[in-house]
This record gives C-alpha cells, structure tokens and sequence, in this order.
C-alpha cells in the first residue's frame, strides 16, 4: 500500500553571513521560502529487499507511518528504504568473494582491517542499522527484567540512565551513534563513536557489544527537527523496545558468560 505525502521543496542552498562586531561571531542563516508543493509516494517496509548476498536486511515491523510524529513518515522511510539498504547491499559487494563472505557479522567487525575504508563504512552501517530498527517500537515502554535490575544497579535509577545517555548524544560532535553496551566484564556503559564506526570494532573506546544505538547522522532526524538534535534524541527514547534491548542484553552477557 502506497500513501501520498506532501512536501515544500526549497532550494538547495543557504546564505551564511558571518560578522565578528565587538569580538563576537554571529551566523545569519536565510532561509528561502517554499517554492511550491510536491507530492511523494510512500510504500510498505515490505517491499524493499535487499540485493542477494550474505546479509538481508531485518523486516521493519510496523509502518512508515507507525512512530509519527515523533520520528515521521519520511523521515523514517528514507532512512530504512534507502540509506540502510545502501549499506546492506554496498556490504555484501565488498565481502563477495573475500574470507568474510560467510563469516557472522560481529566477527567480520572484530577482525576486519580498519585501513579497508569501504569495508569499515558498510558493515558498519549494516550492522548499526540493523541493531537501530530491531530495537524501535511505536508503543513507548521501560525497561524491565534482567536489564531494569542491572540499569538500577549500575546506573542507580532508570533516569539516570536517560540523563547520561541522552547527555552523551547531545554532546557527540558530528556524524556518530551513541550506544549502549555490556563491556568485557559484562558492565553496562554507555559510549560514542564517529561515523560508521561502533564497540566491536578495534579501535572502540569502550569495547564491547551494543544493545542499544541511536543513530545520530542527520539523515536521521534533520527532515524532522533540523538543528534541534535534542528534539530528536527525545523522540527516540519515546520509541526504544526495551524487551528487545533486554534480549540483547541476555545474549551479550552469556558471551561474557556472565548468566
């Protein structure tokens, strides 16, 4: 089923004025008017599929429209329809035929060579985005379980949790994502990392695996909140499927054998 949705288009480019008056810098962004209305089709999650190759992309269960207007219809379907499925496919290009063809991604992440750029970006991209749309849900929750006692235990309430997540993403300079993860020791931290980039990878700050991620590329909210990256941050904690991040969570502690 296709929807119409309406736009403005605008054109494409900014005017920025710059003026250090009394040794302070000021930015003067104009910003045209609409020019005229446009219309675009939105079809189902499930009519994209990916290339065929070594990784299919996870099925969205719920539609475009299903987190608005927190995270909106277009919004969500450029992110899933044609950004994650960029990744998917652009990733299973670069490990055709190579020694990762067949291995599982966390281990493709751990052992690539982080000087193979192209490698780095894609299997980045699929395997964040993947662990992003597995864990968003239209029905806002908390945690519960296994996962509510140790966020209690570590991070001393729910809240402070929250605080500290969304104080990270706040804070994270440029294109990045921001995660929760369940280090060596099988600890709860919360940590960034730039670009593609995520905790397996070899040159993490914080290693360890990612339960939880949000995505802080523009392409993820700037249709929506433009500069106003907190808006988004807390849209998206309105959306996060802690039941889904609890199995994470049980799954990274086994490794760590930690349950």
């Amino acid at each position: 089923m296709k929807k119409n949705v309406v736009l403005f288009s605008t054109l494409a480019s900014f005017l920025l004025l710059f003026s250090c008056k009394e040794d302070k810098l000021t930015e003067v962004v104009e910003v045209p008017l609409p020019t005229k209305e446009e219309k675009i089709t939105i079809g189902s999650p499930n009519d994209v599929k990916a290339d065929a190759g070594s990784f299919e992309m996870t099925k969205l269960p719920f539609n475009y429209d299903a987190l608005s207007p927190d995270i909106r219809t277009l919004t969500l379907e450029t992110h899933y329809s044609k950004h994650y499925l960029s990744f998917t496919n652009n990733f299973n290009k670069e490990i055709l035929s190579t020694e990762f063809e067949n291995m599982p991604i966390e281990d493709i992440l751990k052992k690539m060579p982080l000087t193979n750029l192209k490698l780095r970006q894609n299997a980045g991209g699929y395997y964040n985005h993947t662990l992003y749309f597995n864990t968003l849900t239209p029905k806002e929750q908390t945690p519960k379980d296994t996962l509510a006692g140790s966020i209690n235990k570590e991070f001393g309430s729910f809240n402070n949790l929250t605080n500290q997540f969304k104080a990270q993403s706040e804070k994270q300079f440029g294109s990045g994502w921001v995660w929760l993860v369940v280090d060596r020791y099988g600890k709860l931290q919360i940590t960034a990392t730039d670009n593609q980039d995520n905790p397996l990878m070899k040159n993490a700050l914080i290693p360890g695996t990612p339960i939880m991620g949000i995505d802080l590329w523009e392409h993820a909210y700037y249709l929506d909140y433009q500069n106003r990256k907190g808006s988004y941050i807390d849209a998206f904690f309105k959306h996060i499927n802690w039941e889904k991040v609890n199995e994470y969570y049980v799954e990274a502690l086994k490794k760590v054998k930690k349950v």
